[in-house]
């Protein structure tokens, strides 16, 4: 049985939350430029893991034809980590792929960042300049897949 019901679909930067754009950033950020941005903050506060960090498998899903019957696409690992300021505020992180430390220090950005007394340093310190790197990232893969585009004109558009 059919059923009209739409695919859901992935909110674009203007619906999601602040919360969902910053954790965004950390998990496409490598442990090394979080931490080095970590660094130069404020003092970071005691903290204590609550979970993890932990590495396990997720199953992606797909859609045939991008709105279709869904499917089992695969498996892919992932790393979570849950952890507590001496604040009382919990960070929690899951990254792509086996990076202990990355998962470890998103989540610890993550509680940071929950704190309003430095969430703005830390947006502007941290989040930002991570997420303007990987605009560049992003902006030189479309420029190299932009320099392999083929264009076909049909036999008839060419006549004249």
């Amino acid at each position: 049985m059919m059923t009209d019901t739409a695919p859901p679909t992935q909110p674009n930067d203007a619906e999601k939350t602040p919360r969902q754009r910053w954790m965004a950033v950390l998990a496409r950020a490598g442990a090394e430029a979080i931490a080095a941005r970590l660094r130069r903050a404020e003092a970071i506060p005691e903290w204590r893991r609550l979970r993890g960090p932990d590495t396990g498998l997720v199953m992606l899903r797909g859609r045939s034809g991008g709105g279709g019957a869904s499917f089992n696409l695969g498996e892919m690992t992932v790393t979570r980590c849950t952890l507590r300021l001496a604040s009382g505020l919990v960070g929690h992180a899951t990254v792509a792929g086996r990076n202990l430390r990355h998962a470890e220090l998103a989540a610890l950005a993550d509680a940071l960042l929950q704190d309003p007394a430095r969430q703005d340093a830390l947006l502007a310190d941290l989040i930002a300049p991570l997420a303007a790197a990987q605009q560049v990232q992003r902006q030189a893969l479309a420029a190299r897949a932009a320099a392999t585009r083929v264009q076909f004109f049909a036999l008839q558009t060419m006549r004249t």
